[in-house]
């Protein structure tokens, strides 16, 4: 499927790739196209250092949605992780159970060793956590958006969050295993997360949903027909092995991935200086390679995209940059 059919047909496309290759660029660009063929577009920025806002030339609210005004269809947020940190802020405490004495309980009680593997599970980081459970929202709460486009983080940033749904789904999985077996007496160590003693325990019933959200926006990722991951690099050889770690760690988590933008590219066609002239040969050399791995071996699609005289950013360039994508 190319990314014309992906934008007219997928609920969810996420772009990510090494950081300064034109990600934001390219997920603004398709969401604008996206947009103005008709379908209602949502675009997200999962990077803690957001760039979105500038690409579309519109101040954002860290942490809401705002309207493009210049196109009706289209919404942009970036995530702000710490603005509804309260709302999960206890989940991120609970390992601290197992520090406690808790009154007629042994050491040598299941739960007790329960809850030293908690404590030794690798906690996911926060902006990443935060990012996922606001991406939750937005994937398994009813919305009016017909796409979604998710503008990621430089790849290791992406590989972490797409890594995140299985770390929380066991995360969540053992600390549900807790709660059910401790029971009433986890209603007075709720005191450990707030000052309102009179405020009912609902932490179960928000585990248990969090927990079904993971599960299902994992196998949300993992389907053709719903989602899709496009892959930004430049013509350069230590983009081309990082695209190739990138692609081998979507393999692994299932995520389709069916096209690759080669960005920056220096064309034939057009005088070149000395300095311009060697750049577009190694270009040429590394996007040899490129097509070899990526096309002909595994059949991916490429989309080779010029390198513009002037910034792209704002509603123009964009829309301009987009015929590239498209055509």
């Amino acid at each position: 499927m190319n990314l014309k059919e992906m934008l007219l047909s997928l609920s969810m496309i996420m772009f990510g790739g090494k950081g300064g290759v034109g990600k934001t660029t390219c997920a603004s660009s398709s969401a604008i196209w996206a947009a103005e063929q008709g379908r209602n577009t949502l675009i997200i920025s999962t990077d803690p250092a957001h760039s979105l806002g500038d690409s579309l030339g519109v101040e954002l609210n860290p942490g809401e949605p705002t309207k493009v005004p210049y196109l009706n269809n289209l919404t942009a947020l970036e995530i702000d992780p710490k603005k509804n940190l309260d709302q999960y802020s206890h989940l991120m405490n609970l390992s601290s159970l197992s520090s406690m004495e808790i009154p007629g309980m042994g050491d040598g009680l299941p739960i007790m060793e329960e809850l030293q593997d908690l404590t030794a599970m690798n906690p996911p980081g926060i902006d990443e956590a935060f990012a996922l459970l606001k991406v939750l929202e937005f994937l398994e709460t009813k919305h009016d958006y017909d796409l979604v486009i998710f503008d990621t983080a430089p790849t290791g940033h992406t590989l972490r969050f797409l890594s995140l749904p299985e770390t929380l789904s066991s995360w969540i999985g053992k600390l549900l295993k807790i709660r059910m077996k401790l029971g009433g007496f986890f209603g007075l160590i709720k005191k450990l997360f707030t000052s309102e003693e009179k405020r009912e325990d609902t932490s179960l019933e928000v585990l248990e949903r969090l927990n079904e959200s993971i599960i299902n926006a994992r196998e949300d990722l993992k389907d053709p027909l719903k989602n899709s991951f496009v892959i930004v690099m430049i013509s350069e050889e230590m983009a081309l092995t990082e695209t190739g770690r990138l692609l081998n760690e979507l393999m692994k988590y299932s995520i389709p991935v069916s096209n690759i933008i080669v960005n920056q590219l220096y064309l034939e066609e057009e005088e070149l200086c000395d300095f311009c002239k060697a750049r577009r040969s190694m270009q040429q050399r590394n996007l040899m390679k490129i097509e070899e791995i990526f096309k002909n071996k595994l059949g991916k699609n490429l989309i080779k995209i010029p390198l513009f005289r002037e910034e792209v950013r704002e509603e123009s360039k964009l829309k301009e940059f987009s015929k590239f994508l498209i055509d």
